[in-house]
């Protein structure tokens, strides 16, 4: 994104739809935010930021437990007020999709600032303040390519 560019950005409300899917056999839930999908300009949030938690407490097919679901959406609601940041209005990232599948949690949204997000991530990790093990990537990604399964039509 260019520095000096300047975008009159309205930050859309949260509307979430869920997704069942099969993947190696085995079922997967998605909750994604579908307001994002024609959300522009998308350039403004040109980063993917994918955190992967490693789940402990399973049921059949690697799905979590309700104990564990617990943990883990206290956890993502944590990680989520941070990397969106103090300012609602211009928050740094925008939820896009929670993916439970086969033993794992992926939270993902899209950035703003990625240094402010991978900063934060560095150091909770540092400090092992965690309830679960996990690990992020943060993905230079424009065009938004990494959200087009999450964002594409389905009836």
């Amino acid at each position: 994104m260019e520095k000096d560019k300047e975008f009159r950005v309205i930050i859309p409300d949260e509307y979430y739809k869920i997704l069942k899917f099969q993947q190696e056999e085995l079922p997967g839930i998605a909750v994604v935010n579908k307001n994002l999908a024609d959300f522009e300009p998308k350039e403004v949030f040109s980063w993917h930021c994918s955190v992967m938690l490693n789940c402990k407490e399973l049921i059949e097919n690697g799905m979590p437990s309700k104990a564990e679901v617990k943990i883990l959406d206290e956890f993502g609601d944590f990680l989520d007020e941070k990397i969106k940041g103090p300012d609602k209005e211009k928050p740094n990232g925008l939820f896009l999709a929670r993916i439970t599948w086969n033993e794992s949690r992926e939270l993902i949204w899209r950035i703003f600032d990625p240094e402010i997000t991978n900063e934060f991530l560095n150091d909770l990790i540092e400090r092992n303040e965690y309830p679960r093990e996990f690990d992020y990537r943060i993905d230079e990604d424009v065009e938004w390519k990494l959200a087009e399964w999450h964002l594409k039509k389905r009836e």
